[in-house]
């Protein structure tokens, strides 16, 4: 990789001082699960890496009355440990405790888990965030798209969002806070995530000098939670397709659902078609397997993708029956 200076602030306000003026001045070093991968590949140089993993308030799980939060550099492995995310957020859980890589998990955080780059081989090989060749032409619909997007693809995006617990947070009403020079702001985290148009523009809202530190989402009652994979290997291994889901119920009966689809368009895909349908609808195997048809419908696979329809439809109908046995 290409040399670098190294930041170590002891604050949040120092470390987002410590970004650059642009994206190739300066990266936020948490995990470094995805970050060091890039630069021993040479997809990313930054002059300088910010770490940010002693900084004390960036970590942990808190809970008040009205929100659950997760600091940024909390990790996968004591997100998966949290018994209270365990006892009223089990879908949550299941989303951290899926990466099937103990070192992954000690070592990645919540935000690195949300920020981290596409897994498109395209973009891992040189090819650019939109994978095109010299001519400016994309690679990916005439190409190997075995693992690109069914959803979500009319272009000129069409790698697959590969966040782990993106899916189950926006189930979960998530909202991100950023900080920026000057003050903070707080956005949905369903709006944090973005199909690129042009090479110059991130897939996830963050400026260069801006900093992701916690994730918020409301209590939640008594809502039944999960997550389902379809992965190729339990190996370590990104999945294929998922489904996080949060349902309200009374009784048998869905009173209101919220579905997100992983693995399958540039952003994590809101079912919103699925969520009408199961409204008012008891939870049967019928009703959770015609959600899943439903959660799919307008999908466009590319030649070597079509069977990834089918694994999201059962990945819906699957996480729909788990969450209900909850």
């Amino acid at each position: 990789m290409e040399a670098f200076a190294y930041a170590r602030p002891k604050t949040r306000e120092e470390a987002v001082g410590l970004l650059g003026p642009g994206w190739a001045d300066s990266a936020v070093l948490a995990g470094g699960t995805d970050l060091i991968s890039l630069m021993k590949n040479y997809i990313v140089s930054p002059k300088r890496l910010v770490d940010i993993k002693r900084i004390p308030d960036l970590g942990g799980v808190k809970r008040t009355g009205e929100s659950i939060t997760l600091g940024a550099t909390l990790t996968l492995q004591e997100l998966a440990d949290d018994k209270w995310l365990q006892s009223g957020f089990r879908g949550l859980v299941e989303a951290a405790a899926g990466v099937p890589s103990m070192q992954m998990r000690n070592m990645g955080t919540v935000a690195g888990d949300l920020c981290q780059r596409p897994r498109c081989w395209y973009y891992r090989n040189g090819f650019g965030l939109l994978a095109r060749d010299a001519k400016g032409k994309s690679l990916v619909p005439e190409g190997d798209n075995r693992y690109h997007a069914i959803l979500g693809n009319e272009g000129p995006a069409y790698f697959v969002n590969p966040s782990s617990l993106a899916p189950m947070l926006i189930a979960l009403d998530a909202r991100a806070t950023i900080l920026k020079p000057g003050g903070s702001r707080t956005i949905a985290l369903v709006e944090f995530f973005r199909a690129p148009k042009s090479e110059d523009k991130r897939e996830i809202g963050l400026e260069h000098n801006e900093l992701l530190i916690a994730i918020s989402f409301p209590p939640g009652g008594a809502q039944k939670t999960a997550t389902y994979e379809v992965r190729e290997k339990q190996a370590l291994d990104w999945p294929l397709a998922t489904a996080s889901v949060a349902l309200k119920m009374s009784g048998n009966t869905v009173t209101s659902a919220r579905i997100v689809l992983g693995h399958v368009a540039p952003i994590p895909w809101r079912a919103t078609a699925a969520e009408e349908f199961l409204s008012g609808k008891a939870l049967t195997e019928e009703n959770a397997a015609k959600a899943g048809e439903a959660a799919v419908r307008g999908a466009k696979p590319f030649s070597g993708n079509k069977y990834k329809v089918q694994l999201a439809r059962v990945a819906v109908k699957r996480a729909l029956l788990q969450a209900g046995r909850a």
